[in-house]
């Protein structure tokens, strides 16, 4: 009977324990879109086109000339309808370009995820940029040097 007790007692020890560190645990911030170089926007649109029917639309020179790409269906805001889809973008490789894929996390407050970004040693690249539509946007390096988007979405209804 005592190891019954005893047993209980650091079950609900660790029980409470979890709680406690679950309370304090940062929000989860997930994976909202996904952004490749290309060194042909138009050759490298038409092949993941032709290869997986995503649709791309190029923008022009007041977007940088980037490619947003639709990789799943999406509801009348341009977002993903299914969850756990995503869809993303090409931009023109160049020597001052990521030279590989990165992903963009979606945070609600752009400025307080900057702060923890630097906190925690990872560096930012720039200034948070408004992206017309969709929200605020800011890159960084993480601790191990891979380029990361963030992005707080607009969440009006009304956009």
């Amino acid at each position: 009977m005592q190891n019954l007790i005893t047993k209980n007692k650091e079950q609900n020890i660790n029980f409470i324990k979890n709680q406690r560190r679950e309370k304090i645990m940062k929000k989860m911030n997930p994976v909202v879109h996904f952004e490749m170089p290309a060194e042909d926007k138009k050759r490298m649109a038409d092949f993941y086109t032709n290869v997986f029917g995503w649709k791309t639309q190029m923008l022009g020179p007041e977007m940088g000339n980037y490619v947003v790409v639709t990789t799943s269906d999406v509801d009348r805001y341009g977002r993903p309808k299914n969850a756990g889809m995503i869809n993303g973008g090409f931009y023109q490789k160049n020597n001052d370009s990521a030279p590989h894929p990165s992903v963009v996390i979606a945070v609600d407050d752009i400025k307080e995820s900057m702060k923890d970004i630097v906190s925690a040693g990872g560096r930012l690249i720039g200034e948070p940029m408004a992206i017309p539509g969709i929200g605020i946007s800011v890159s960084f390096f993480d601790t191990e040097n891979n380029r990361v988007g963030l992005l707080q979405p607009i969440m009006d209804a009304n956009k």
